[in-house]
């Protein structure tokens, strides 16, 4: 029989305190994130008040009087560098410098266009769209094409089984059983009904595949049309060659010329393979820079976005009132305890952001001159160690964070990147090798692109050691599609 038994042992356990994962969690959130939780806070905490927009007019501290220059390698980092400012130019004039202002005049690359693509904004209702769906405009046909009760009925049915590219992929026949209609449906309604939905606009829609699909629009072509004929034997079974562009197997199998073959190609890449898809919009999603890339006489500098700038600071009269009233309110002592580790934590964020912005400015100088191809290798723990932070803080810091430059807006992960060795020794990044090789691809010859063992040996000539499986990554992440589908006869 067993008893219970104490003991007594002694061991080491690490804790974090709830402010210091207050400031984890506010550090790894995007500025949308950033946003939202703050504007919780206001409204949840009393001792929380909404501030004034932040004065962009006059530094916040001396960190911000002038952009700092950094050194160009990553391992002479020093922290005390990069708090430390740099003198200005001695032609240098006491005028403030205002972020909004170099902003707005940092060059065609922040300027901001309208999403509607232009036009008159005097118009209060310019912006308003009526936006039709594929279903409501498949309905107002049906419903003008005055057909009997049991077509009509399979004709809606068909209407709401179609997917977002106008695709019917499910079974009509399971779906009309499993629906328990009040007026049944056989296979011939529903037969009936997709050849009614097949002929309303756009073409090709309601279809099972994507050869019946571009069947029905060539064949709403007139007869005389160049390559209709050849372009209909083309979609029945010969697309997998076709997309290959192997055109000396179709010559084989069609027993046509290159021309005709040319001509009814073309004739399919004007079709739609997707016709409900103009009716889908896409969700646009849009980023918010924590931090933008300005230019002042002559020196590049990172300033944090005004437009994500805390406007949340302390409400005095509530702390001082809670003070006067004694110590017999334990909740509200908490949420004032709370309101300032809030704001101690935003303070934290907008520093290490800000440091962490400084030091990318400082290593990748060149990308912002020359562009990707002058992107250097940067590790995390390279610029950890020059903070003084922890890996994991910067990769909490660099996640979800956007920055604003004259080239255009990249995730600061971007300027990350591993370092690939050269024949000469020395290094270069994996982003300057896809720059590379984009702008190999992009100078190609449409009669003789380059496959992927050629950009390697390009590389190679260059003086950059990349092996072909690793051009054929970079280029799938890129999304260029292989040679042989580049290729144009």
């Amino acid at each position: 029989m067993t008893h219970p038994s104490f003991a007594l042992g002694a061991r080491q356990q690490m804790s974090i305190s709830p402010r210091m994962q207050q400031a984890v969690r506010l550090l790894q959130m995007s500025a949308l994130e950033f946003q939202q939780e703050l504007q919780q806070q206001l409204a949840d905490n009393p001792f929380l008040e909404e501030g004034d927009s932040p004065d962009t007019s006059t530094p916040a501290d001396p960190h911000d009087a002038a952009p700092q220059a950094l050194p160009d390698d990553p391992a002479q980092f020093d922290c005390a560098d990069l708090r430390r400012d740099q003198a200005t130019d001695a032609d240098a004039d006491d005028a403030p410098f205002d972020v909004a202002d170099a902003y707005e005049a940092s060059g065609s690359a922040f300027e901001a266009t309208a999403s509607d693509g232009g036009g008159s904004s005097a118009d209060p209702w310019h912006a308003v769209q009526a936006e039709t769906s594929l279903r409501s405009h498949l309905f107002e046909q049906l419903r003008g094409a005055r057909l009997d009760g049991r077509s009509a009925l399979a004709a809606g049915l068909v209407i709401e089984m179609l997917d977002d590219d106008g695709y019917l992929r499910e079974d009509l026949a399971a779906t009309a059983e499993a629906l328990a209609l009040d007026t049944p449906l056989d296979a011939d309604d529903l037969a009936a009904g997709t050849r009614h939905v097949q002929q309303f606009d756009p073409p090709g829609i309601a279809a099972r595949n994507l050869t019946e699909c571009l069947a029905l629009q060539l064949q709403l072509l007139a007869p005389q049309t160049p390559g209709r004929g050849l372009a209909l034997r083309l979609i029945d079974g010969q697309l997998e060659l076709l997309a290959r562009h192997d055109y000396t197997s179709l010559r084989r199998r069609l027993d046509c010329s290159l021309q005709q073959l040319t001509v009814a190609h073309g004739l399919i890449r004007m079709l739609d393979p997707k016709p409900g898809a103009r009716y889908t919009r896409a969700r646009t999603e849009y980023v918010e820079p924590d931090v933008l890339i300005v230019e002042h006489r002559g020196v590049l500098s990172a300033r944090v976005n005004p437009a994500v700038q805390p406007r949340a600071r302390l409400n005095r009269s509530c702390a001082d009132l809670m003070h006067h009233s004694g110590n017999s309110h334990g909740a509200l002592r908490q949420q004032l305890q709370e309101a300032r580790w809030l704001l101690r934590s935003v303070e934290q964020r907008q520093a290490t952001i800000q440091r962490v912005a400084d030091a990318i400015v400082a290593c990748q100088r060149g990308f912002f001159q020359y562009g990707e191809v002058a992107l250097k290798p940067l590790l995390l723990r390279d610029v950890a160690d020059a903070l003084g932070l922890h890996e994991s803080t910067l990769s909490r810091a660099t996640a979800n964070k956007y920055m604003a430059t004259p080239r255009g807006t990249y995730e600061f992960r971007h300027f990350f990147s591993r370092q690939l060795a050269t024949d000469t020794g020395g290094t270069c990044s994996a982003a300057a090798v896809r720059a590379l090789i984009k702008e190999m691809i992009d100078t190609e010859s449409p009669e003789a692109p380059l496959s992927d063992v050629l950009l390697a040996k390009r590389l190679t000539d260059s003086g950059i050691q990349v092996a072909r499986r690793t051009v054929a990554k970079y280029r799938n992440q890129m999304k260029v599609p292989p040679w042989e589908l580049r290729y144009l006869p």
